[in-house]
């Protein structure tokens, strides 16, 4: 039995509905059942590592990706003639995460994974006193819902915790390639455990000085929370940026939800040649489970005493040309749990295409 048919049903039908996005679309739909010009679909691909934070900080929050698939602009809700076959199904049994009322929604599959690690990558035996060696693989599904100036986030992320999200395989195959030293510490890793998280946020734009030939500016603030055994919080921040032909969405940090270019974008706001705007961003969250510090939620797991208080503080350039974008990104974390040891500092690059 390969992985795909070892899956839990609802995470195959996302492995499928994304391989189906990402594949080229047949002429299923007339040009005119479809929404106007630049309501084309959006690939994304984000690399996060903790090289980007400089020398010493191969360790926490270690590495990551996400690939999304962001859809054209929903013509109708549950039957859009603009989605792919699979994907449309898939959408007709996701009414409940969808926004009412939205003047354009965009729905978004995903899939990533995140690894976890202890700053002392030699140590074979379980390190009482540093975060625990942790990977997931996950599978998301949502909706970007915006009308006016505030964008509604929902998504559904369901996946595994443990050895058969193969964190070690990815992290030392890797550090093989590049020539650096193997983490030696995976076989105390979390154990196998799924994992689910239902996942809203709000964002809405308090100022806006853009004109689309010229250099501009805006202030978006953004509140939401998170729910499930993968990590249960509640967090609120905001997003300041400034650039020329500065886009006509609702933000661009990639780490929050519906950045990297998945931001529903009205006809006018997509433009052609050259763009390119410096963002600064801030969250800070209430954290009631975070299962890569509180450790496995039925099992004995290694754990640490994490802080309820946690704040990001990202910044970064952002640049677009024609239908590509490129993001990079740095963050700043405060101390995540009691006794860590250095402050968190990690980067992130995306790049966009839109077809």
């Amino acid at each position: 039995m390969n992985t795909l048919q070892r899956m839990h049903p609802h995470g195959r039908a996302l492995v499928l509905a994304l391989a189906a996005a990402c594949l080229p679309w047949p002429a299923q739909a007339g040009a005119h059942e479809c929404p106007g010009p630049g309501a084309g679909a959006t690939f994304n691909l984000r690399i996060d590592n903790d090289m980007f934070g400089g020398v010493g900080q191969d360790q926490g929050y270690s590495n990551g990706f996400l690939a999304t698939w962001v859809s054209p602009n929903l013509a109708r809700d549950l039957d859009d003639p603009c989605l792919p076959e699979a994907v449309r199904s898939l959408n007709k049994h996701l009414s409940w995460l969808q926004h009412s009322g939205q003047d354009e929604q965009n729905m978004v599959l995903g899939f990533g994974q995140v690894l976890y690690t202890p700053t002392d990558r030699t140590r074979t035996d379980l390190i009482a006193e540093d975060r625990p060696y942790a990977a997931a693989l996950l599978f998301s599904v949502g909706y970007n819902a915006r009308r006016d100036g505030t964008l509604h986030t929902a998504q559904l992320r369901l996946g595994i915790v443990g050895p058969s999200a193969r964190g070690r395989q990815v992290q030392n195959g890797w550090h093989h390639i590049i020539g650096v030293d193997p983490f030696d510490g995976w076989d105390n890793q979390l154990r196998d455990e799924p994992v689910a998280q239902l996942l809203y946020e709000q964002r809405r734009r308090g100022v806006r000085y853009a004109p689309t030939d010229g250099w501009g500016w805006d202030a978006t603030g953004h509140w939401g929370a998170s729910l499930g055994n993968f990590a249960t919080y509640a967090n609120a921040g905001a997003e300041l940026r400034w650039g020329y032909r500065l886009p006509d969405d609702l933000g661009t940090a990639p780490l929050r939800p519906a950045g990297e270019n998945t931001t529903p974008l009205r006809a006018a706001g997509r433009l052609q040649g050259w763009a390119g705007h410096l963002f600064v961003a801030t969250d800070a969250r209430w954290v009631l489970r975070d299962i890569s510090l509180d450790g496995n939620t039925f099992k004995a797991s290694h754990h640490v005493d994490k802080r309820a208080l946690v704040a990001d503080v990202g910044y970064g350039l952002a640049v677009t040309w024609d239908e590509w974008k490129f993001a990079f990104a740095r963050y700043h974390r405060s101390r995540e749990f009691r006794g860590q040891q250095e402050v968190p500092v990690y980067g992130s690059f995306t790049i966009s295409r839109r077809f």
